[in-house]
């Protein structure tokens, strides 16, 4: 991090203000290099822990300027690994709690850009929301609401983003944590005015987590991404070492050469296994079941989800 940049944050941080020069001034020196470093995030959050009514402007930047460092600081790109994960919720949750939208944008536009991010990520912000949910506490309440279990609309959205986002456990996939938190979610303000979306995103996820056809394999691991970034950066012409060490590499990729030099495919299809992901099984039907029957009742958002997946065969 560079004296300037330092020296500037350090004055915005003293009365908690930013204007329009200052801002355009650290977004000129903190990608004056093309990347932004460590000590240079740490210092932006710092700013962002005590700006006193923070703008538009300054959220794009804190969001932009973040989320850089996070997916594109180490190798491979759009890929944030354990390490980093650790680092954005520690550098968050440094006071127990997220305290601004911003720092709720953050999380969920990384966990949209990234081709991967660890489950830990995605599940703590939806810890927060569901927190948010239930107590009335949090960013998105500063606007004043009914009552405390409700779920509003900006809830609503942030909670879709998060359980559709391609970084989580698939792209589109809901996962058993998502289906259980929206059930938890659902049965705690079934009784409360909830934003017209509650209904929708409730059906659409356990839908998706029952009936979903994801790819075994829809995420490559971080670990995976960074053998094959080295694989691909080593550029010597050799076609039978290329070969080799696609195999070691990447040996899913290679085994689907076969497809290409004549070999016959094993295993079930793409379209058998789309057929038996659109099926709910005898153990995801008792799952269910025991979700169902927690409250002792069938309510009427749990009929929609019911008549979809009757609907859908």
């Amino acid at each position: 991090m560079s004296n300037m940049f330092s020296d500037l944050a350090a004055r915005v941080s003293e009365d908690g203000v930013i204007s329009p020069d200052e801002l355009l001034s650290l977004r000129q020196l903190g990608w004056g290099d093309g990347e932004i470093h460590r000590g240079e995030a740490e210092a932006i959050f710092a700013i962002n822990n005590v700006l006193t009514d923070p703008d538009n402007a300054w959220v794009d930047f804190f969001v932009e300027a973040i989320g850089e460092f996070v997916l594109n600081g180490t190798q491979p790109r759009l890929m944030c690994n354990e390490e980093e994960a650790d680092w954005l919720i520690a550098q968050i949750d440094h006071d127990g709690k997220v305290d601004s939208m911003a720092e709720l944008e953050l999380i969920v536009r990384t966990v949209e850009r990234a081709q991967n991010v660890p489950e830990k990520l995605k599940h703590y912000a939806l810890e927060q929301l569901e927190n948010e949910v239930l107590t009335g506490v949090g960013p998105t309440r500063k606007g004043g609401e009914l009552s405390d279990t409700h779920v509003t609309k900006a809830e609503c959205d942030l909670m879709r983003r998060l359980i559709f986002a391609s970084g989580g456990v698939g792209t589109a996939a809901a996962s058993r944590f998502d289906a259980e938190m929206l059930f938890r979610i659902k049965d705690a303000t079934k009784a409360d005015a909830n934003a017209p979306e509650w209904a929708d995103l409730f059906v659409d996820g356990l839908a998706n987590y029952l009936k979903g056809f994801h790819f075994a394999h829809a995420q490559i691991s971080h670990s995976r991404a960074k053998e094959l970034h080295a694989f691909i950066a080593d550029n010597e012409v050799n076609v039978g070492r290329f070969m080799a060490n696609m195999a070691k590499a990447a040996p899913d990729v290679a085994n689907n050469f076969g497809i290409v030099f004549g070999k016959k495919e094993k295993g079930a299809g793409i379209a058998e296994r789309a057929a038996e992901g659109n099926v709910v099984t005898d153990g995801e039907n008792a799952w269910l079941q025991g979700m169902v029957d927690a409250d002792g009742e069938l309510d009427p958002i749990e009929k929609r989800l019911i008549a979809r997946l009757a609907e859908e065969g």
